[in-house]
């Protein structure tokens, strides 16, 4: 292993906007990195501890800040790496990592003389601070007080041997998640099973066959946009429910098995919420939330519930009724949904995907989201292809605003392939911050969209380019950050407020004026018909009961499965899932968008523990929060779009979410704009 001056990580870079010299790195380069990168935060800890001055804001939280500048450093690429382009090498490290890395964190947030030194910071009281600073401490001791460094010693040592350990197991979780996506494929040899499905995955499939040394057949994978409109078009009812049980078996294969690691979890959580204090691990994680509590979370989840399973036992007899009429002597499964909900969209609105997606170019698609930017914020993006990134897929564009002033470099990574987690994400080789500088961010989102064959454009279904301008909406909220601290920089906020500038942003992929640019045909330029374009937004609340069962369910079963007081070593976690399904009255047909199994968002980390509700928590902000261009009279409108970058997608967390909101909005959100969002208001309605 490298440790001497050749590993790149021992120094800053020299590379434009500090991007990481990816050219120069290689795996043995880490593990001596992040030993150096403990080491010397430990001593800046040291050196904050033993500062023989009063405690001070400057002294004591701002030194904090700055601490930790290589293991951040080393930290932001090897995460973002061992998400989006891992290898066997990389697992490895990733495995042994996850311990000490919790270990460092828990030698910090439970070390009693830092802590005693800021929380005597805190109970001076906010005199002479700027309003930012008074943000940065309270967060600073409430994650101290929350990681438990005002306990007792032997319930330190618990919670972190917890800690620990729950490191472990969600690293191992994601990783079982990627070998079950991986190992699967269905390969098809008889071009007879292949009816149905539109031209673009006939080549998307034949592409994954050939990368995999099967050319002259056909692959369709666990990708989302691989498994998906198979799902919708194949017209083999066996491959299909072949392929939707892989699907969502995902993480219950017997060398991949993520039961015994989700028991595990769940007990550890709930003994940890109960060591800090709380009655379980929700009401734990969502005391520091927008929710308060999980009954107001539960309350959300359940206003909608009831509109959303009305509308999609409506929907499951209309399917049955075309199944019927085509002579299907079945009741519609699962994996039927899709097939014949595609049917029922052509039948009412004359529009089906194949008709759709010759105007959804993901070029065109990644310059209607930079244009929108541009149209809201002033930004500009320039493409910077001299940057050498870690993969071929990735693209860098630098970003400034309208005066030339830099704004950040923004990464874009599009591409499926087996060296990369499924979903869809946005993270940060590099946050903004202007306490050591006027620090400039860079930005990443990744994708796994479908690869075209060679000379064919990427096209891309209407919520696959949803899904794009969601994670540049987070994009826009890292790279507009405009904070001091880096501890409250872009998406550092509320796990319940983090979806609102990303969720807000998908309202302009819907915008007339957009889709009329740069909704146009890959093969003749023209622009989509206006008769088309309506058809599409006349169908956007189509089939809604649906979409809102299947992640209303998941967000339940995660709050429910939180909110356990303790768990027994003989816990299943899929009778458990199976129980709140049946209490809830899941539909029959229907499975929940993300089960136990494979749930990353809950069980590969904390990101979303108990809290997978956010995402409509944030709705009810981002329908309302929409309202306001619409009142307005223009989904441009400058003074509007000026208090959304001020105090939403600039603001990082300088202030607490729902007063940020209510300096965007002017009020509190009115939550009714939720169920008109999603075209339930009239079943809502019928239900009370």
């Amino acid at each position: 292993m490298s440790e001497t001056a050749d590993n790149p990580f021992l120094q800053a870079s020299t590379l434009p906007f500090g991007l990481p010299p990816f050219a120069s790195i290689r795996p043995e380069h880490f593990r001596p990195a992040f030993d150096k990168g403990f080491a010397a935060q430990n001593r800046e800890i040291e050196a904050i501890i033993a500062d023989p001055a009063e405690p001070d804001f400057d002294n004591t939280i701002a030194a904090f800040e700055r601490s930790g500048p290589l293991l951040r450093r080393t930290s932001a690429v090897f995460y973002n790496l061992a998400s989006a382009d891992t290898s066997d090498a990389l697992q490895a490290i990733e495995r042994d990592l996850a311990p000490l890395m919790a270990r460092h964190y828990n030698d910090m947030y439970l070390n009693a003389a830092l802590f005693a030194r800021i929380d005597a910071v805190f109970r001076k009281g906010t005199a002479g601070l700027t309003a930012e600073q008074a943000r940065v401490l309270e967060r600073h001791h409430t994650a101290f007080v929350r990681s438990g460094a005002a306990l007792s010693d032997a319930v330190k040592a618990r919670l972190a041997a917890i800690s620990e350990r729950l490191a472990t197991v969600g690293t191992a979780f994601g990783q079982n998640v990627l070998k079950s996506e991986k190992d699967w494929t269905l390969v098809i040899d008889d071009e007879a099973d292949l009816a149905g499905l539109p031209d673009f995955l006939r080549a998307s499939a034949a592409k994954a066959a050939e990368d995999r040394g099967l050319a002259g057949k056909w692959v369709i994978t666990l990708s989302r946009s691989s498994i998906e409109p198979f799902l919708q078009s194949a017209d083999n009812r066996a491959l299909r429910e072949q392929a939707f049980r892989a699907w969502v078996s995902r993480g219950e294969n017997p060398d991949a098995d993520n039961r015994p690691l989700i028991a595990e979890t769940v007990r550890l959580r709930a003994e940890s919420a109960r060591l800090l204090g709380y009655d379980s691990y929700a009401r734990y994680r969502l005391a520091d939330s927008m929710a308060k509590a999980p009954e107001a979370a539960e309350a959300l989840l359940r206003s909608v519930w009831v509109p959303a399973t009305r509308r999609a036992v409506e929907e499951r007899e209309a399917l049955q009724q075309i199944a019927q009429q085509e002579g299907g002597n079945f009741r519609i499964a699962p994996w039927d949904w899709r097939y014949y909900s595609e049917k029922r969209r052509k039948a009412a609105f004359d529009l089906d995907e194949s008709a759709l997606k010759p105007y959804l170019q993901l070029d065109r698609m990644i310059e209607a989201a930079f244009d929108t930017a541009s149209r809201l914020f002033g930004i500009r993006f320039a493409a910077r292809p001299d940057l050498v990134l870690y993969h071929p897929d990735a693209r860098a564009f630098e970003v400034t605003n309208a005066d030339g002033s830099p704004v950040g470099l923004f990464i874009g990574d599009y591409y499926a392939r087996p060296s990369k987690r499924s979903g869809a994400w946005m993270s940060a080789f590099r946050s903004q911050q202007k306490l050591e500088g006027d620090i400039r961010p860079i930005i990443l989102n990744v994708m796994n969209f479908a690869r075209p064959a060679a000379g064919e454009p990427t096209l891309l279904s209407f919520d696959d380019a949803r899904t794009l301008f969601h994670e540049f909406g987070h994009a826009l909220h890292g790279l507009l950050s405009d904070v001091t601290y880096p501890s409250i920089a872009g998406t550092a906020v509320a796990r319940d407020f983090v979806e609102f500038p990303s969720q807000l942003y998908e309202h302009w992929l819907e915008q007339p004026q957009v889709l009329q640019r740069f909704a146009v045909h890959y093969r003749t330029g023209e622009p989509m018909p206006e008769a088309l374009l309506d058809r599409l937004l006349a169908s956007r609340t189509f089939n809604q009961g649906f979409a809102t069962v299947e992640y209303t369910a998941s967000a339940l079963v995660d709050l429910e499965m939180h909110k356990l007081a303790a768990v027994g070593a003989d816990f299943d976690p899929i009778a458990f899932e199976a129980g709140v399904l049946k209490d809830i009255g899941m539909p029959e047909a229907m499975v929940m968008r993300h089960r136990v199994p494979h749930f990353q968002h809950v069980f590969a980390g904390s990101g979303y523990s108990a809290a997978y509700y956010s995402y409509l928590w944030s709705e009810v902000l981002d329908a309302d929060g929409f309202r306001a261009f619409t009142e307005a009279g223009d989904p441009f409108a400058p003074a509007v779009a000026q208090k959304l970058r001020t105090f939403v997608y600039g603001a990082g967390d300088r202030q607490a979410p729902e007063e940020a909101y209510r300096a965007f909005r002017g009020r509190d959100p009115d939550p009714e704009a939720l169920l008109e969002k999603r075209g339930l208001a009239g079943e809502a309605a019928a239900a009370e």
